[in-house]
This record gives C-alpha cells, structure tokens and sequence, in this order.
C-alpha cells in the first residue's frame, strides 16, 4: 500500500508560504547583524541572549541525527513533544472533517490535542492485556482518518506494545501512524526511529524530559520521513526553542554515558520497589513496566491516593481511565523516596484492612 504524503497533508498547508524570518535569508556566519530589529546593546542578563536563536536548531539536530543514527532532516524539535503533537493536527487533520483513532488508556494530549483542533475522535482501547485491538483499529479506519496515535511504552500502563502489531497497521494504513516513544529508554525494546527508512508514514516522538531528566527545558523530538519533517517546519512558530534550551541541550547530548548510567539506576530502583509493593497485603497488581514508573492495582486507590497526599507523596490517581480502576501510577523517585512511599502504603494499608 503506497503512501503518499500529498494526499494527507492539508491542502492549505500544501499550498502554505511560510514565515521567513531574518536567519532564513542567509546562509553562514555574519558579524554585523542589522536584519531583525535585535537590541544591539545587548541585555540585563548577557550580550548573546539579544539575539534571536537559530529557528532550525541545526547543530543541535546533527548531534541528535548522530546518537539517533538517522539524518537531520528526519528531525524536527518542538517546546514539549506536545508542540509535536499539536503541530501533527494542525498539519495533517482538517478541522470538522477529519478524524484520529486513539487507543485508550494512553497519553490524554492526543484527545487533548484533538479537541482543541476539532478533530473527530476514535476510540480502540486496549485488549485486557493492554495490548493494541488491530482488528477494531482496522474497522475504524475510513477515509478522513488521518493519524493513529500509539503511545509504547505506553502511558499510564507502562508496558511495550507488540511490535508485529505496530508494524501491521503501518504496512495497511495510508495515514500516519505516531509512535510516541517518550519512555523508550527504560525499555529493552528497538525505538521505531531505525526503522523510518521503511514506513514513510512513520512517525517517531521522542523527548529530552524523561531519561535525561530534562523536563524543565521543555525540548520534544519528532523523527520521520524528510517530506513531512517539511511541512512541519512551515507550520511551526518561527523560533519555538530558545537559546538557552539549545546551549544547555548540547551541552547535555555530550553525557550519554552520564545518562545511561541514571538510566540502568532507575531501571534496577524500579524493579527492586516493584517487588516491595507487589509482596505487600492487599496489592492486587504490580503490572509489567519498561517505563520510569509503575501501575499499581489496589482496592480503594483514590483513598490511598488521598492519604498519600497528607504525607506529602503525590502520585497520579489513574482509576478513572480505561481498564484501570483502582489504580495508581507510581514514578520511581530517589531511593529515600520509594522508601517514604513504600513506609506510607504500609501504614495505610494497616490502618484501612486491619479489621478486614
């Protein structure tokens, strides 16, 4: 099934002529810049920051083309892999004609992101086993379906989805499927973005706020095919990653081994407090997790949750999704802090069961 991008692109877009800022106008390095109304003086903080940042990040994209092994146009970067998103349907998804499938529990910025463009939405939750329903997916499909949002590791269930599974919808889909990887990095499984050279409507998100505990700069990445790495750029805001996000964004690609080093800490933190909560009474589920987080399954959650609050823990109570009543998602913290954690389920338990 062939995938052609110029049908799914929105016809406006197609036909869109972007903003050309300053930096758009010239190529190399300049040392008189008299083009964009900067302040030439300088600012209260530092001379440097006065001037506009490179609205492409090239350098920060050819380090990522390298550690991600794929090529720098196959890279966009947003403020927030929620820019991403938001910037997926608003390229792609007419407004009050067009439609999305989610698979549920998952990231709520996807129906999020959808109501916010008056994007029609389709609902395939996940089997029991929090795997993808393929068969339900295919009978949602029609004609103005324009994007499959997959989230895996998925978001709150923390387990991988099937990678056959993936691979069927994107060899019978002629939209884009979204492979939304922000918890890649736990997991032992291959990330999507290796495979862009195959499906041209793959779509790969990926961030900088999880494993390498860059939240507070907001920097999200999407990897896919050239052609819609193109459109993309026309849609975004001129300049949507700052110069201090970029500066400190290199500086932190140079710590891979840094970062794998927290990745492994976490990993084994995670599976060491997963046995704890799993041998407590009571614990009904400790599921399967590739993520930086757990979801537990125990009777009277949203009390538990609540309780947690008055000892200064806040979790995410998660009951009221799909498949996931009575449930908590659980980040895995520093260790004296799964320790207060796992010391408050204790007592709580204790306190609410002690008299059956």
């Amino acid at each position: 099934m062939k995938f052609d991008i110029k049908k799914i692109v929105r016809p406006n877009i197609e036909t869109l002529k972007a903003y050309s800022s300053a930096k758009d106008e010239y190529t190399g390095e300049a040392n008189v810049l008299l083009d964009a109304n900067e302040n030439s003086l300088g600012s209260p903080l530092t001379k440097w920051y006065n001037r506009y940042p490179d609205p492409y990040q090239k350098k920060v994209k050819e380090k990522l083309a390298f550690i991600k092994q794929i090529k720098a146009e196959q890279i966009f970067l947003g403020n927030g892999s929620d820019e991403c998103i938001d910037i997926l349907f608003r390229t792609f998804c007419e407004p009050g004609k067009d439609n999305i499938i989610i698979c549920p529990p998952t990231y709520p910025m996807y129906e999020v992101g959808a109501n916010i463009n008056n994007i029609a939405i389709k609902s395939a939750p996940l089997l029991p086993n929090f795997q993808l329903n393929v068969a339900h997916i295919e009978q949602l499909v029609d004609a103005q379906t324009k994007i499959i949002w997959i989230c895996s590791p998925n978001n709150p269930t923390g387990n991988s989805l099937d990678r056959i599974d993936i691979e069927t919808i994107l060899n019978h889909f002629n939209g884009l499927v979204v492979v939304d990887e922000a918890y890649i990095n736990f997991s032992k499984q291959k990330s999507f973005a290796q495979s862009l050279i195959d499906y041209p409507n793959l779509v790969v998100l990926q961030t900088l706020s999880k494993a390498w505990g860059l939240a507070g700069l907001r920097l999200g990445m999407c990897f896919a095919d050239a052609s819609i790495i193109k459109y993309m750029n026309k849609v975004k805001a001129p300049y949507n990653i700052n110069i201090v996000t970029q500066e400190l964004a290199l500086t932190a690609l140079e710590e891979v081994g840094q970062v794998n080093d927290m990745i492994q800490h976490l990993v084994d933190m995670r599976i060491a407090l997963a046995e704890v909560i799993a041998s407590m009474p009571h614990v009904e589920e400790v599921y399967p997790s590739d993520t930086n987080f757990l979801l537990v399954k125990i009777p009277k959650a949203t009390q538990l949750y609540h309780y947690l609050l008055t000892r200064g823990i806040v979790v995410r109570d998660r009951s009221s999704l799909e498949n996931c009543s009575d449930s908590l998602r659980i980040t895995i913290g520093t260790e004296q802090e799964n320790t207060q954690l796992v010391d408050a389920m204790a007592n709580w338990i204790d306190l609410t069961f002690s008299n059956g």
